[in-house]
């Protein structure tokens, strides 16, 4: 009988355990795009965020979770926890490193005609490519204070332990990386037709070699960043930069850029060279973001661009 009794003791437990485990995973999946969201914002890359998600669902497969009121919020915790260690370390590799910049963003590419509705739960907000780049400027702590509180809305009192900080010390961490995304990422156009016909515009005039065209549609204080780094600014040095790259324009190809119009550059052979996002303000470009790193390239789906031409 003792024998019977343990036997359907253990029975019971590893079917408790089986149904923890399916509810935890099946909760975890209602979160996951939500998590992936964080993640993309945090890290710039739908590659690194994957991994930080996983790593969550890691976590949470071995945490007694039993006493957790706000599954959702606990993961929203973990995966900024380990967005914040891998910020962390790819700051110490950056400062290692004068040759290969670290971060770059990991650009999303789908047809002109819209985004999917995966895509349309990751991009919510307008995560342009140009705000990528000004995130992977700020220190790792402040990137995070902005993204979870500016982004998701998190209170600076739930924030703070993640960043060893105060609250007050929180708030002024996002206060920074606030003044910082408004001044050099400025909130773009919606207007998919308005960016369609500027986007038109200056690809007509680097095809022609027309530097009177390039100034018509680029603002005064344009910004042109290959890869992180900044490498022209104005307009007469950014048109003067585009350019040098004549050669390559019959090759764009309209695409949306992380939601916003942009180009992607593929010559013949099929692999793409450059991605292109622009940031259109009130009626002209005032920043070009390119990626050129093979290594952020080399992963990209150009079979969504197959048949499109500007």
């Amino acid at each position: 009988m003792t024998g019977s009794t343990n036997g359907a003791a253990a029975s019971g437990a590893a079917a408790d355990g089986a149904d923890r485990g399916d509810f935890l995973a099946e909760r975890f999946e209602e979160k996951r795009s939500h998590l992936r969201a964080v993640a993309y914002r945090m890290l710039g890359s739908l590659t690194e965020a994957e991994d930080a998600v996983q790593e969550a669902w890691i976590r949470l497969d071995r945490a007694d979770t039993r006493e957790v009121e706000n599954l959702g919020g606990w993961l929203t915790t973990v995966v900024a926890r380990v967005c914040l260690d891998q910020l962390r370390a790819r700051k110490a590799r950056r400062e290692e490193s004068l040759q290969t910049p670290v971060g770059i963003p990991e650009p999303l590419l789908s047809p002109p005609d819209g985004l999917d509705p995966e895509q349309e739960v990751l991009l919510a907000d307008s995560v342009g490519l140009a705000l990528l780049v000004v995130l992977e400027q700020l220190a790792p702590a402040e990137r995070l204070s902005f993204v979870l509180h500016d982004m998701f809305g998190v209170p600076f009192d739930e924030i703070a332990p993640i960043v060893e900080r105060t609250p007050a010390a929180t708030r002024q961490l996002a206060s920074r990386a606030r003044r910082r995304v408004r001044g050099q990422a400025p909130a773009p156009d919606t207007d998919r037709g308005r960016q369609k016909e500027i986007v038109g515009a200056f690809l007509a005039a680097a095809r022609g070699g027309s530097f009177d065209g390039l100034i018509s549609v680029l603002d005064p204080d344009c910004v042109l960043r290959v890869d992180l780094r900044e490498t022209a600014l104005g307009a007469e040095a950014v048109a003067r930069q585009a350019l040098t790259f004549q050669r390559l324009a019959p090759y764009a190809r309209p695409a949306l850029v992380n939601g916003v119009l942009g180009v992607v550059t593929i010559p013949p052979g099929g692999r793409a060279v450059a991605v292109q996002g622009f940031t259109i303000a009130g009626g002209r470009i005032v920043a070009i973001d390119i990626v050129a790193d093979p290594a952020r390239l080399e992963g990209l789906d150009v079979t969504v661009l197959e048949g499109l031409d500007c």
